[in-house]
């Protein structure tokens, strides 16, 4: 990876909020917002609407006696099931994490590639504070050396305000506010604020947090290869989460996607619509399934 397609890279990461591995097999990440996104009060209720059908989703028998549970089929296979969770207290994960956890058992492979992707993630951070007090040392020596001897030609170094560029042969590293890229031939390593992409021998990895605006909606992300898990939270009391695991890999019973949304006001109880999708894009699926969610306890 050169130093113009790193330089590109990273301009386009950081005003767009879009987080890209610069190539075709990579993984890509990004958020939109909209300031007219208007979020109101969210309702308590006491049971489930589960209408016969909503979008492309078709209701699977009738809700559960106590209005608590009802399923819906989607296209291709996929399944979505609504629930109305009591919260204990007022902190949603422990109520959550239960249909975190179903998710996962149910694409094994993928929620192994994440662990493994988190764990070298921890690493690599550690060993990229290393590197920037290295390359620190390292780039002083060189300026110095060029300074006596005149620049390499198959080097450049370029001072300007709020930007370091320094490069020679495949080392490239580019220092900007909020972008640090750091390249040595085919390895890359892009930090964007709370974003770090590592590009390695044709794999991409991301992992970080974003907060996308003033206090606004915040982005978690762990992706490596062809997986992903990405995890959402809107500001505010209320309850607004979003859970998503997707592969391009079919786990044992076929579901590529999975996920939740998760909505409801501050003390419960809190609808809650998981996915199961055997494709990799189920935008519509989720769509409808927070369609569900909204039409029980509103935006």
């Amino acid at each position: 990876m050169r130093l113009p397609t790193l330089v590109a890279c990273a301009a386009l990461l950081a005003p767009a909020l879009a987080l890209t591995a610069c190539d075709n097999d990579g993984v890509r990440i990004s958020t939109t917002r909209s300031n007219s996104d208007a979020k109101g009060v969210l309702k308590v209720i006491d049971a489930l609407q589960c209408p016969d059908s909503i979008g492309s989703l078709t209701r699977k028998g009738s809700a559960s006696a106590d209005g608590k549970v009802c399923t819906y089929a989607g296209p291709r296979g996929a399944e979505v099931e609504l629930h109305l969770v009591t919260l204990d207290g007022d902190d949603a994960g422990p109520a959550l994490k239960p249909f975190e956890a179903g998710l996962l058992s149910v694409m094994p492979q993928t929620a192994a590639e994440i662990s493994r992707s988190a764990a070298e993630a921890a690493r690599g951070d550690a060993e990229a504070a290393r590197a920037d007090a290295e390359s620190a040392r390292a780039d002083a020596e060189a300026a110095k050396a060029d300074a006596e001897a005149g620049a390499d030609a198959d080097s450049a170094h370029i001072s300007a305000p709020g930007m370091q560029v320094d490069a020679q042969g495949d080392r490239a590293s580019v220092h900007m506010p909020g972008i640090h890229v750091e390249a040595n031939g085919d390895k890359a390593d892009v930090r964007i604020g709370g974003i770090t992409i590592r590009a390695k021998h044709g794999d991409a990895s991301v992992n970080g947090h974003l907060t996308t605006g003033d206090n606004s909606d915040s982005v978690s992300v762990q992706a490596s290869n062809d997986s992903a898990e990405v995890r959402t939270r809107a500001p505010g009391e209320a309850v607004r989460q979003t859970y998503v695991l997707t592969d391009n890999r079919p786990s044992p019973e076929g579901w590529r996607t999975v996920g939740y949304e998760a909505r409801g006001p501050r003390g419960g109880p809190i609808v809650v619509a998981t996915v199961r999708s055997r494709e990799r894009h189920a935008d519509r699926v989720f769509d409808d399934a927070k369609d569900l969610v909204a039409l029980n306890v509103g935006e």
